[in-house]
């Protein structure tokens, strides 16, 4: 039964309660009064009159907004009879302490909130199987959806040679930062103010680093590999993708058959190209035999010149638009819509300037350093600095632009349980 029909016999509501009510979150709220049976039991946030203001922008009536709960206490919303927590503070340190104690209290989570997914994913997945409760990826984001499009491929018995997004990058953008991430965006300063637009965040996606952490997210789901040396972006349209995102050893640009890669929508002369995929998803496929790739032509799907391979892409992912499904899956299905199952990929930060002993890091989409999408192998192997663990360690000695950093260059001041989640996906990766 599609869940749709299945909603209409549902006969209780779904209580949720959300940690962080920034744009994101905003998007949700802006489609709750059209839907059915989700109920807004509590919100948490740092910032309370911030929150019920953005309930209020985003289409809450003022009764609807009195009958939450607000409060900056998780403890005090574990107490409450809630049936999904979605975590969506964005603080890769913060999110995993937030998903540790949900998760211990035997609550179903989403995980809005990638950067602690990708930093210690595979322990929190883990843990909520041990609990019996349900991790996921937030629907609308990136990752679920491609993991929508991999399930789909791999159920109906197609090899998944390829799988990605599309986004804005060019080189130039690496050296990003929030004072000049919009020129490069593609937007005002006014657009973004008023749009309540944060520029280091939104700066994350500008200088691949959103991209590299949602690629591992795509990894560490699905099993599909990582680029030798980081995503590189090519400037590719839809109708191309078959012909561009399959291996080398078949005329394409991909080191491996089964690996994530990033499009571009723009060329090396930040010219726009035609057919971009800046803001969805794609899969690619390929035939298992000689009737399969006669049906690709048969039926007119996009394939390479070959004809072995074929590519499906969704053009636009509607963000917190469409992150009741998510919700609802939970509810009625008691699955997650993408869940981390491996330790395959980690973000890496690379110097986006000359660092000198003594400074202090400001993490994803700052202006210290940016993230490259590496194997959790050679992560582990280099000892090299995530990107999640970047922001507030202390350079312990002089660092060059371009720069690899390792986590003998900084002093970090850890977190108990990310320590702890760290250590369990080291050993995954030394005992294998």
């Amino acid at each position: 039964m599609y869940l749709y029909s299945k909603l209409q016999s549902l006969n209780k509501d779904i209580s949720i309660c959300f940690i962080g009510c920034g744009k994101f979150i905003s998007m949700f709220l802006s489609q709750y009064n059209q839907l059915q049976k989700i109920k807004i039991s509590t919100i948490v946030d740092i910032n309370i009159d911030k929150a019920k203001l953005n309930c209020r922008n985003s289409g809450l009536s003022q009764k609807t907004i009195e009958s939450i709960n607000f409060t900056n206490s998780l403890e005090d919303a574990l107490k409450q009879n809630i049936d999904i927590f979605i975590e969506a503070t964005g603080d890769p340190i913060i999110g995993t302490e937030h998903a540790v104690k949900i998760i211990n209290n035997k609550k179903n989570i989403i995980m809005v909130n990638v950067e602690a997914d990708v930093l210690c994913g595979k322990y929190l997945s883990d843990l909520a199987k041990k609990n019996n409760v349900i991790y996921s990826m937030a629907y609308g984001d990136q990752p679920a959806l491609i993991m929508e499009q991999i399930e789909w491929a791999k159920l109906n018995g197609f090899l998944v040679v390829g799988a990605g997004k599309g986004t804005k990058y060019h080189p130039s953008f690496e050296y990003s930062t929030p004072d000049t991430v919009w020129k490069n965006y593609g937007m005002t300063d006014e657009q973004a103010k008023k749009a309540g637009m944060n520029p280091k965040m939104f700066n994350s996606f500008t200088t691949g680093d959103k991209s590299s952490i949602e690629m591992a997210a795509v990894a560490n789901a699905s099993g599909l590999r990582c680029p030798n040396n980081g995503l590189t972006y090519p400037a590719v349209g839809v109708y191309d993708i078959a012909n561009k995102l399959i291996p080398k050893s078949a005329g394409g640009v991909l080191d491996y058959e089964g690996q994530v890669e990033v499009i571009s929508s723009i060329d090396e002369n930040k010219n726009n190209i035609a057919n971009d995929l800046r803001w969805g998803v794609y899969i690619v496929i390929k035939a298992q035999n000689e009737y399969s790739i006669n049906c690709f032509k048969e039926y007119g799907m996009i394939t390479d010149k070959s004809g072995n391979y074929s590519a499906i892409w969704r053009p636009y992912h509607y963000i917190g638009l469409e992150l009741a499904q998510s919700m609802y899956v939970i509810a009625m299905d008691k699955r997650a819509t993408g869940q981390t199952n491996y330790f395959n990929a980690d973000v890496v930060c690379v110097a986006k300037k000359d660092i000198k002993i003594g400074e202090v890091l400001d993490g994803e989409g700052g202006f210290a350093a940016r993230g490259r999408l590496f194997t959790a192998k050679r992560s582990v192997k280099e000892k090299l600095l995530p990107l999640g663990l970047s922001s507030g360690a202390i350079a312990k000695k002089d660092i060059n632009k371009d720069e690899l950093i390792s986590m003998n260059d900084v002093e970090i001041n850890w977190n108990k349980e990310v320590l702890k989640a760290r250590e369990y996906q080291k050993n995954l990766i030394v005992n294998e």
